[in-house]
């Protein structure tokens, strides 16, 4: 079972089985896919990735135990491309502005809740970490 079954079955069960799928919980799975993917480096390699499209600062907070600081939908949209934005809105039916709206707001949310001390942590505590960070994101969600 790999991280993404295990924790959108845990997003589920927060959900209750018969909660209609929303654009939010589509991008918040993509958010887990992009994280989950071994070609992009998992975890680590999509905080490489923003800090190497200039989001540094932003990204060491979201990492770090403090504050997060905000990204906007045009700057996730110029580190992830045009193309993977275009990609979630045809898949959800929404705009585009819509789904860069709604992953700057998702990111550092999940970011923050995967590395609750302070650091990326190595794959096998990866998923205890993440489960235990969405699992609360999701009940403040539902609250």
């Amino acid at each position: 079972m790999s991280l993404l079954d295990t924790v959108l079955g845990v997003v589920k069960s927060q959900m209750g089985n018969n909660a209609a799928p929303t654009a939010e919980h589509g991008m918040l799975e993509s958010i887990i896919g992009m994280i989950s993917d071994p070609q992009s480096g998992g975890l680590s390699g999509l905080v490489e990735k923003m800090a190497a499209g200039g989001l540094g600062e932003q990204v060491a907070s979201w990492v770090g135990t403090g504050n997060n600081l905000p990204i906007s939908a045009e700057q996730l949209q110029a580190v992830l491309g045009s193309s993977f934005v275009q990609g979630l809105a045809e898949k959800f039916g929404i705009n585009t502005a819509d789904v860069a709206g709604s992953l700057s707001s998702l990111l550092p949310q999940v970011i923050d809740k995967l590395t609750p001390e302070g650091q990326v942590p190595g794959d096998n505590k990866l998923l205890e970490a993440g489960l235990a960070g969405l699992t609360s994101l999701f009940a403040n969600k539902s609250a």
